[in-house]
């Protein structure tokens, strides 16, 4: 028997799954059933903005050759990319210090293998985005899991590091997170941030729900450390998930290592792709109209959800996500979205794809689907609670 590499050890990305068994299930259905609602998956209802869709037509006519870029992405969108921070934030980026990459996904590879070696320790809090540990895990790293409650905020803190022995090697953050929806304020971050790189612990930060919040202020974690490495993507707030692009704010020290490694993982990130996204940072109206459809779709949730029979949960701070607790509505939350898919036709990702040892009991709504879907949504819920009288 041929032998496996290390990725055998990886766990799927169960929401994969989820989105697989949906797919089958709306191929099946006749004309007249009812439509099944998408609310597994974290992908905008909206479309690539209007002005980005001038942008690649334009590029496509132009009769220029749409090939290879910089490894680390065009100078244009960089320095576009600097703008930002210091439109959003206040803050000074060297264009020299940012990596467009395969979106998100494509930089935490790059981020891992520029920052960590073999057998690192690398925490990050429970309930988390599946890929941080299996992306670890694939690479020889080793996850260090702080469970957080709503005491936390689903948020670590600086405590819970001070109390590991020995300290990890690395702090993946996410604010707002999935698949909470959890913030940190600015003034956790900073103390985050700042005891990081004090004790050598070097700090990734995933901000790619920023311009998806209701209420709390975001703060960069660039603003607090010079040593942090910075996650973001234009998939979420400038809904282009399909075009694979994002990008990441480097420490000094780690640009070349990381331009080492995408030229030779990826060879450079898309072309047109990066068109798209220099282009769809100018189109704020619609950008804030979208916003403003998830904010009601939350509304909604926060209002419906209760008389649905889940009166418990932490309201979301930003993103697209509520979790909710299953206990009580089946034995456990994969059982519970089992029956969601069969008997409502709702598609929503079990817990345990976000934290392997307290998730069974709690399941992911997804709420950046149309309006519509949302309502129908609570409907439904409503309806298989008074039938079932969980």
């Amino acid at each position: 028997m041929l032998k496996l590499g290390a990725g055998n050890a990886v766990q799927p990305f169960h929401v994969m799954d989820v989105m697989r068994a949906a797919n089958a299930r709306a191929a099946a259905l006749s004309p007249a059933d009812p439509k099944i609602l998408r609310m597994e998956v974290g992908q905008p209802g909206t479309g690539l903005p209007e002005g980005a869709k001038r942008a690649v037509a334009d590029a496509l006519q132009s009769g220029n050759v749409l090939g290879y870029t910089d490894a680390l992405g065009r100078a244009s969108l960089r320095a576009r990319i600097a703008a930002h921070y210091q439109d959003w934030y206040g803050v000074f980026i060297d264009p020299a210090r940012i990596a467009v990459t395969f979106g998100a996904s494509g930089a935490f590879p790059l981020a891992y293998l520029s920052a960590f070696t073999t057998g690192d320790r690398i925490a990050l809090a429970a309930p988390y985005y599946p890929p941080y540990i299996n992306i670890a895990i694939a690479l020889g790293l080793q996850p260090v899991v702080l469970p957080c409650g709503p005491e936390t905020g689903f948020q670590p803190t600086v405590a819970m590091l001070q109390a590991l022995d020995p300290q990890p090697d690395g702090l993946v953050i996410a604010s707002p997170a999935n698949p909470t929806g959890s913030m940190l304020s600015p003034e956790d971050l900073a103390a985050l941030t700042e005891y990081c790189h004090s004790a050598g612990i070097r700090l990734i930060s995933d901000e790619i729900y920023h311009g998806l919040t209701f209420g709390k202020p975001a703060a960069t974690a660039a603003k607090f450390s010079p040593s942090a490495i910075v996650i973001n993507s234009f998939s979420k707030y400038l809904s282009m998930t399909g075009w694979r692009v994002g990008w990441m704010l480097l420490p000094e020290d780690m640009v070349r290592v990381t331009e080492r490694l995408a030229q030779n993982f990826f060879v450079s990130p898309s072309y047109i792709s990066q068109v798209a996204a220099e282009a769809a940072f100018d189109c704020h109206e619609e950008l804030q109209a979208n916003r403003a459809g998830y904010a009601r779709a939350r509304e909604l949730l926060l209002t419906g959800l209760p008389a649905a029979g889940f009166p418990d949960f932490a309201p979301p701070d930003g993103a697209f996500y509520v979790y909710l607790d299953s206990t009580g509505h089946a034995p456990d939350s994969t059982t519970f979205c089992h029956r969601l898919l069969n008997e409502a036709g709702i598609a929503a990702t079990p817990g345990h794809d976000f934290d392997a040892q307290g998730g069974s009991n709690y399941f992911r709504f997804s709420y950046c689907a149309a309006l519509p879907d949302i309502e129908d949504a609570i409907e439904r819920l409503q309806r298989m609670h008074v039938k079932t009288a969980f």
